[in-house]
């Protein structure tokens, strides 16, 4: 089993369901992480050909998707329907109201279960482990520590489990078609809102198939799965605040003021790097821009023909006008053991969207240098060696033009300045390649193996 979703109020925002694609598990390279500050998961020598190759051999898709389009178009395959008398009252009146301001109807109820705030907790605790596979985020803490997105004693794994604990108040999961949420007893605005958003989730489902989402994040397709959520995640924000605007139970004023100021107690979410803060908000705040641009320019019906065509990058959903025609430049990092050394094996990579190097700049550099330095991204990849010792990471990225590619160098150059692990920035025409290492020994290697 994965966790499907959460839902989550942060001040300020109205942030309910995030849909949260099951996360793939790992190939036997990977040997024991401590995830002592300093430590490095040990790894078998030797690497892939090519960095999209090192996505493939280090992620392994749960058996029967095998097969599958890495960028699939989501399409109707309903499944898991409930007895019509398994909905209360109070959910099919929501479900109506969904159904009006969504534009589509229910083909099928749906499953629908309140429980209390322990047993939901007792419910994320459990499906915990199967969503983030240890080996995973172990290899993937090391990279992001070397990279300096996280700090030198983060772990990434428990960086997530503190992000939910004690947000979720709600879920709605496309495999078993059960919505699930946080029940207090009295139906105010905050449930509302909660189910009027997972409802919305559950919508989309029957139409639309949600569960293909999981197939990107199956391949390790991050760039694409994340676009996705934020195409997913955005329309139910955007539709649960509708709703609730449209049909509000009590005064009209009342829910426009909860939806502007936050409703409840707001989270804690001291102890989790901004970093990964800012990569889960994403798909809320972005997303729901995205979607109230395509609500703008062509109603219901340019959001279903998002849903049948979902964006691939977060650049797409950052810049809507750029969706769908603006596609990225193939990027690539070659494999490096050879050259870095005996022992030496992959780690981990990923695609890097313009999203992840916003957050990444938006650390030590203000917004504006940040979104300026940025939003000419046409491509990006990281690839990260170990070799139980020291990490070596290498991130190669593409630009639009020459002009951008010299202003993400230049704020890369004056980022690193304000970090301490040695790096290395390296342009040359539209491409910027970056460098990080745990060493100033390491990092040497990387520069005469770049320049070799």
């Amino acid at each position: 089993m994965r966790l499907r979703g959460v839902a989550v109020l942060l001040a300020g925002l109205s942030l309910v369901a995030v849909a949260c694609p099951g996360r793939s598990q790992v190939t036997h390279r990977v040997g024991a992480f401590t995830g002592g500050a300093g430590s490095v998961p040990s790894v078998a020598p030797g690497g892939a050909p090519t960095a999209a190759a090192a996505i493939r051999e280090l992620c392994v898709a749960p058996a029967g998707t095998a097969g599958a389009t890495s960028t699939p178009t989501l399409s109707a395959s309903p499944s898991g329907a409930a007895s019509p008398e398994t909905t209360p009252p109070q959910i099919a009146q929501i479900e109506h109201e969904v159904e009006q301001v969504r534009g589509l109807t229910y083909e099928h109820p749906v499953a629908v279960e309140a429980v209390t705030a322990e047993e939901m907790q007792r419910r994320v605790e459990a499906e915990f482990d199967a969503t983030f596979p240890a080996g995973y985020y172990d290899r993937r803490t090391a990279a992001w520590r070397t990279i300096g997105v996280i700090p030198p004693d983060a772990d990434l794994r428990e960086a997530y489990r503190t992000f939910l604990g004690g947000q979720v108040i709600g879920f709605y999961d496309p495999e078993s078609k059960e919505l699930v949420y946080e029940s207090s007893g009295d139906m105010g605005v905050e449930e509302r809102l909660v189910l009027a958003h997972e409802l919305t989730h559950a919508l989309d489902d029957q139409h639309f198939d949600l569960t293909r989402l999981d197939e990107l994040s199956n391949r390790c397709q991050d760039e694409a799965a994340e676009a996705a959520l934020g195409l997913v995640e955005g329309n139910a924000q955007f539709m649960s605040a509708q709703t609730l605007v449209q049909f509000p139970s009590g005064n009209l004023g009342d829910a426009l003021g909860a939806l502007l100021q936050g409703l409840g107690s707001q989270p804690d979410t001291s102890g989790v790097p901004p970093f990964v803060e800012s990569l889960e908000i994403w798909p809320y705040t972005t997303g729901l821009a995205f979607v109230t641009r395509l609500d703008l320019d062509g109603g219901t019906g340019a959001i279903d023909d998002a849903f049948r065509h979902p964006p691939t990058t977060t650049e797409q959903v950052m810049h809507p006008d750029l969706y769908p025609s603006d596609v990225p430049s193939h990027v690539d990092v070659p494999d490096l053991t050879s050259r870095l050394g005996h022992g030496w094996g992959d780690l981990d990579a990923m695609q890097v969207g313009e999203e992840w190097l916003d957050a990444m700049l938006r650390l030590r550099l203000d917004g504006s240098t940040a979104d300026g330095a940025t939003s000419g991204w046409d491509g990006g990849v990281y690839r990260a060696w170990g070799d139980g010792r020291d990490v070596a990471v290498v991130m190669d990225t593409a630009w639009d033009t020459s002009a951008d590619a010299v202003a993400f160098a230049s704020a890369m150059r004056q980022w690193n300045a304000d970090g301490e692990a040695p790096t290395l920035v390296v342009s040359d025409a539209t491409h910027v390649t970056l460098a990080f290492a745990t060493s100033e020994d390491v990092l040497t290697r990387l520069r005469n193996a770049l320049h070799g």
